[in-house]
């Protein structure tokens, strides 16, 4: 029996690879699919298709059930498995494991489970098309619309301009489905964090502050009806004695600038908006207190915050939320010069209050408590700033989580409900006094940039510093420096800059949106 169904094997492979035996051109011509199947509980190996999947097996009279039953062993979640000329119109079709069929929110990852299997599979089987140069493929809704478009899109992406040989782009559309709206919200969902992913990849000599305010105002330009952009220059930062902001800009030669975009989506223009504060380093060496140069160059995305700060409001417009949202994203370099400020050197914020500046590499929270005083103007409902802040969130939860520190229990309900959702996960971390009192003790100063005790809780005591320079009572600090890059732990991105958490920010805004 053995020898008889290598031989059925062997023979089903040939003659599955044999159509497949066409030129390139004719493979450009044809359409990739991805369908996928779920493991059938409490049979090994068992596999159970989705609807799309079965009406795609049912018209080839069973043949695709066959050949699965055939490459045992069973199909696991993420994995997928390829099948070559069973179909005319589909020469090359991904087969994918979406795991349990039953699964749905999971207590203990703080996540939907089935949301996330089937984003991963999606990825899986839309780039393993993209390798064979398939440049249309059709995606089985897989019972979630929404989180198969976010799998396809992001799986596909993949930061190559620079490039001579790019990989073949992919225009990945819903395949057996009538949920065409869901598709498209989750299309702009990923679309929103593949441009915070462009931004954060792209060298810092091209995207400088200018640069990167230019290039949101092209994105949001299809929605200016909705969306007001005000690039600020050095002379109204100087207006609005922004000292702390204007100390870590002023050793570049890069002028720079103050972004701020409002997105009036709602109908009462008198709506309180939601404020996002983004941090906007284009490039962090350090300034005087200089970085080692080991891993400098990822210091490109040191922008993380105002990346997705922007993005997620571009992703607003482009669903046309009726909520109205403000981001501010102060951007600039942070560089060593003779004009760059100095350790022990003291300036003075927006508010008054002065700042000791110990070490020149802790310029985030800088630039970060000036724009928190200007947003203050706006009586916004709430205020959500996001960094890539401290290299102790990094070593405190890696990139599991972005950590949020907050003054808000309403607010962190909020922003973890809209985690779950996009599995885009967050963590609550401790805002005690404790820290606040390692920040407030300071020899020349009001105030310090680093804590009494240099590294210990670093990422809460510069929570506790951003604090400072709140006054609203619904405000959050999201430290996106753990998740800022994906090595493979997320598998539906591929290695390179994250562009997290643009789609929870996206959720969350929806969510006030929709709650009034």
């Amino acid at each position: 029996m053995l020898a008889v169904r290598k031989a059925v094997q062997t023979a089903a492979r040939k003659h599955l690879c044999r159509p497949f035996c066409a030129s390139q051109a004719h493979l450009q011509e044809r359409k990739g699919l991805v369908l996928g199947v779920f493991e059938k509980d409490g049979e090994e190996g068992g596999l159970l298709l989705t609807e799309a999947a079965a009406r795609f097996d049912q018209s080839l009279s069973g043949k695709l059930s066959e050949l699965l039953k055939i490459a045992r062993p069973g199909l696991k979640k993420g994995k997928s498995r390829l099948f070559y000329g069973i179909h005319r119109d589909f020469p090359c079709v991904a087969v994918v494991g979406l795991g349990k069929d039953g699964e749905g929110v999971c207590g203990a990852e703080k996540w939907d489970t089935r949301k996330e299997n089937i984003r991963r599979a999606v990825s899986a089987g839309c780039q393993t098309l993209q390798e064979l140069e398939v440049s249309h493929v059709e995606v089985d809704d897989c019972g979630d619309a929404k989180s198969a478009a976010e799998g396809a899109v992001l799986g596909l992406f993949c930061y190559d301009q620079l490039k001579s040989k790019k990989k073949t782009r992919v225009t990945p559309q819903l395949h057996g489905s009538a949920d065409v709206d869901s598709w498209k919200k989750g299309v702009v969902y990923a679309e929103g964090q593949n441009l915070a992913r462009f931004l954060m990849e792209a060298p810092a000599n091209q995207i400088t502050p200018t640069a990167f305010a230019n290039t949101i105002e092209e994105k949001v330009a299809p929605h200016g009806e909705r969306v007001t952009v005000n690039k600020r220059s050095k002379a109204w930062i100087e207006e609005q004695q922004m000292g702390a902001f204007l100390s870590v800009a002023r050793g570049s030669e890069e002028p720079p600038v103050f972004l701020e975009l409002h997105y009036n989506g709602s109908a009462d223009s008198k709506q309180p908006p939601l404020l996002l504060v983004g941090k906007g380093i284009t490039f962090d060496s350090g300034g005087i207190s200089l970085k080692p140069s080991q891993s400098m160059d990822a210091m490109r995305a040191d922008m993380g915050g105002a990346a997705t700060v922007c993005a997620s409001i571009v992703a607003a417009a482009a669903l046309e939320l009726p909520v109205n949202i403000i981001g501010l994203a102060p951007l600039c370099e942070n560089m060593p010069s003779g004009k760059a400020t100095k350790p022990g050197d003291v300036v003075t914020a927006k508010n008054g209050k002065t700042i000791q500046v110990d070490n020149t590499d802790a310029e985030g929270r800088l630039i970060l408590a000036d724009a928190l005083c200007y947003g203050h103007w706006f009586n916004p409902r709430a205020i959500v700033n996001v960094a890539t802040l401290t290299g102790a969130m990094d070593v405190a939860l890696g990139s599991a989580a972005t950590g949020v520190f907050t003054n808000s229990d309403w607010l962190w309900e909020q922003l973890h409900q809209a985690s779950v959702v996009t599995g885009d996960r967050v963590w609550r971390m401790p805002l005690f006094q404790h820290y606040t009192r390692q920040v407030t003790d300071s020899q020349l100063a009001d105030l310090n940039n680093i804590g009494k005790y240099s590294r210990s809780g670093g990422a809460c005591t510069a929570a506790a510093f951003l604090r400072e320079f709140v006054t609203a009572p619904h405000w959050a600090h999201l430290d996106i420096a753990g998740v800022m890059s994906n090595k493979d732990e997320v598998p539906y991105l591929r290695k390179g800059m994250s562009g997290r958490p643009t789609r929870t920010l996206v959720e969350f805004a929806a969510g006030l949106a929709h709650s009034g």
